[in-house]
């Protein structure tokens, strides 16, 4: 019996342990010290083929793409410079973590997206944000954010970021991925391919057939 009983609290306790790590992390933990990506495989898994780790030296793990300001000459005013395990930073394979640059114009807008697989630490460098994510109870959190502040957009939830300055701004963001996603909620709404039928859209938003196809004509 008391065996019985101890192998049954062991098991608990492995149980809420293996749950646990699943809540604090967004990607498997690493099994090597590190897996430097090679971007040129064309291998389809779970993740990046590592190279040889004989051929890794300390400038692989250097990331110099964040120096320029990225274009933001575009509808929005706003420009997404990655720094990803699969684009540009391929030291950051397994270990859980992405980044990107992110410039605004004056009133230039991150449109309301989300990450589906990453929560989201925004870091001011320049610059003032009216920034907020809204909840799955759809209540909204706002706030104004100046240079040296940071702000959390949880996993999965809508958020965006609005340049209120006189001027252009500057953020870092990281998030606890090293592939968090990105969805646009009006390009995912308005803009899937095949396209949603319109029927859904005006039942879903209140609005006339003709005012569905003017915003589908948009994306």
């Amino acid at each position: 019996m008391a065996k019985f009983l101890f192998a049954f609290v062991v098991a608990g306790v492995l149980l809420v342990l293996a749950s646990s790590s699943h809540v604090l992390a967004a990607d498997a933990d690493p099994i090597d010290d590190f897996c430097v990506a090679d971007l040129s495989s064309k291998l389809i898994i779970n993740g990046l083929v590592c190279v040889d780790p004989a051929t890794v030296t300390g400038t692989d793990f250097k990331f110099t793409g964040f120096e320029k300001a990225g274009n933001t000459s575009n509808a929005l005013g706003s420009a997404v410079s990655p720094g990803f395990a699969g684009v540009n930073y391929p030291a950051l394979n397994t270990q859980g973590l992405g980044f990107a640059r992110l410039d605004y114009a004056k009133g230039g807008l991150i449109a309301p997206h989300t990450h589906p697989r990453a929560t989201e630490v925004l870091y001011v460098v320049q610059g003032t944000l009216y920034v907020g994510f809204v909840d799955t109870n759809n209540k909204f959190y706002p706030t104004i954010l100046n240079k040296g502040d940071l702000y959390v957009f949880p996993r999965g939830l809508v958020h965006f970021q609005l340049n209120i300055a006189n001027g252009p701004a500057f953020a870092i963001a990281s998030f606890n991925s090293q592939n968090p996603g990105l969805q646009l909620v009006a390009n995912a709404l308005f803009g899937a391919q095949p396209p949603i039928e319109d029927g859904v859209l005006v039942k879903a938003f209140g609005i006339p057939i003709t005012e569905v196809e003017t915003i589908k004509k948009g994306f």
